[in-house]
């Protein structure tokens, strides 16, 4: 099959772009900063007791670029001992923002709110976010 001159160079372009995009992607992967991940596990014992902690803590994380990722809903275990109650899990660009959050005025203000409302356990976990192959 014969091609043309003018296909061959946008065949060559498009080919030097196709393989530019998937190393760059290669690059970012390879140099994403680590997220981080505020998880709570919690069992609520207190239903009315928890309701301004509930309403109010989005307001504390916001400004240190916290998002929820999950809040709530069914766990479906498959394997070990999970959560007896609910989760949530916000997301951080940092685990310097997360702590800072953690840490904040505002939030120590209503921590204790979820101290007498819930039993829970809560940690910061640390890592990349791979974004899919295809």
């Amino acid at each position: 099959m014969k091609i043309k001159p003018g296909m061959r160079r946008w065949l060559s372009a498009t080919m030097i772009g196709m393989f530019a995009t998937v190393g760059l992607h290669a690059q970012e992967a390879a140099t994403a900063k680590p997220r981080a991940f505020y998880i709570s596990e919690f069992v609520v014992t207190d239903r009315a007791g928890i309701k301004p902690y509930s309403a109010q803590v989005e307001s504390t994380f916001l400004p240190f670029g916290g998002r929820y990722i999950v809040r709530g809903g069914n766990i479906n275990m498959l394997e070990g001992d999970g959560p007896k109650g609910g989760m949530v899990i916000i997301e951080f660009d940092s685990k310097e923002q997360a702590q800072a959050w953690y840490e904040s005025p505002a939030y120590r203000k209503i921590m204790p709110l979820r101290h007498k409302s819930t039993t829970s356990r809560v940690y910061i976990v640390e890592g990349t976010v791979t974004p899919p192959s295809h």
